[in-house]
């Protein structure tokens, strides 16, 4: 349960410092923005189910729900880590306007787009250790 709040709290962030740049590559950081909005949106659905009790109300395998909902979170956290990162690492590349040349990001939303690598990280590492433990709910 920790881990998932961690998880939710990580996510929005994410959410709020890539919203906090002019997202200069749009493919790869509009699939981190889709990732960390689906997510924490699922993520709080999810938890309302459990808190309202609605998984004595329907029929379904909670526990293979659970690892199967954060099995599949990590994987897409994972590579929406990745794909910040890789526009993280492409800080000085060169970017053209019209004749002039400009770096991709500036210094600050160079520090922003860090600050959310890092987060999208922690988050990806949550939502695992989330699917470690729902395995191990799961199997037992």
């Amino acid at each position: 349960m920790c881990a998932v709040l961690h998880s939710q709290l990580f996510g929005a962030l994410v959410w709020i410092l890539v919203a906090a740049t002019r997202v200069p590559l749009p493919l790869l950081q509009g699939w981190v923005m889709f990732v960390s909005v689906t997510a924490c949106f699922l993520s709080i659905l999810f938890l309302c189910v459990f808190l309202f009790s609605y998984t004595h109300r329907i029929a379904v395998d909670w526990n293979q729900m659970d690892f199967l909902f954060h099995g599949a979170t990590f994987v897409f956290y994972f590579g929406a880590f990745l794909l910040q990162a890789a526009t993280t690492s492409l800080h000085n590349f060169p970017r053209r306007f019209n004749s002039t040349q400009e770096k991709l990001l500036d210094d600050h939303e160079y520090n922003i787009s860090i600050a959310a690598s890092i987060f999208a990280f922690a988050t990806t590492i949550c939502y695992g250790c989330s699917t470690a433990l729902a395995l191990r709910r799961w199997k037992l």
